[in-house]
């Protein structure tokens, strides 16, 4: 099995991260990007994200497979099934101390890139020269090569045209569950 025959490492580093907040008593979020493969109650989705409780005392029924993550979970008292295919995955991490780990946005290649078939999946523009934990380099026919260069250095090159400083945006806040009994 070549590289790009792979599997992606991506349900293989949730389960880990999973196991590893479990087994130090912390409890488990995943942020998910929501579009219409996500099935996930609607009312709290926010900014087309939610994040979830994937601990075992929030959810039951849950199956971290290799496509989809699979569970049922109680919102405002009534039982709902979740499913979250793995690619819409942003990160998990602990909620006690945000530990955990990030990955790159995935939309269908159809709409991001053109001649590649559109049951496959590639990052998204902003993360197209950024290497990508799950994802084989055919996922990204297209990538750019980017080469991060220290502050220090950037700035004592006189000789480089100016470049315009980068938008800033309202510092994001993390969303926060509540555990209704």
């Amino acid at each position: 099995m070549n590289a790009p025959d792979a599997t992606s490492t991506r349900p293989y580093l949730i389960r880990a991260l999973h196991e590893w907040c479990t087994d130090n008593g912390f409890t488990p979020y995943i942020a998910v990007a929501v579009d219409d493969t996500v099935q996930v109650p609607r009312e709290y989705v926010k900014n087309n994200e939610i994040v979830l409780n994937i601990g075992f005392d929030a959810t039951s029924s849950l199956q971290l497979g290799n496509e989809f993550i699979e569970f049922k979970a109680r919102f405002a008292g009534s039982g709902r099934e979740i499913m979250v295919p793995v690619t819409h995955v942003i990160a998990i991490y602990a909620r006690e101390n945000g530990q955990g780990m990030s990955f790159p946005m995935m939309l269908p290649a159809a709409a991001s890139l053109k001649g590649v078939d559109a049951g496959s999946t590639a990052p998204l523009a902003s993360d197209a020269g950024m290497a990508s934990f799950g994802n084989s380099a055919a996922d990204a026919p297209e990538a750019k090569i980017m080469q991060l260069v220290p502050e220090s250095a950037a700035s004592s090159d006189e000789e480089g045209p100016d470049l315009p400083e980068p938008p800033t945006s309202p510092p994001r806040t993390r969303p926060a569950l509540t555990r209704v009994k």
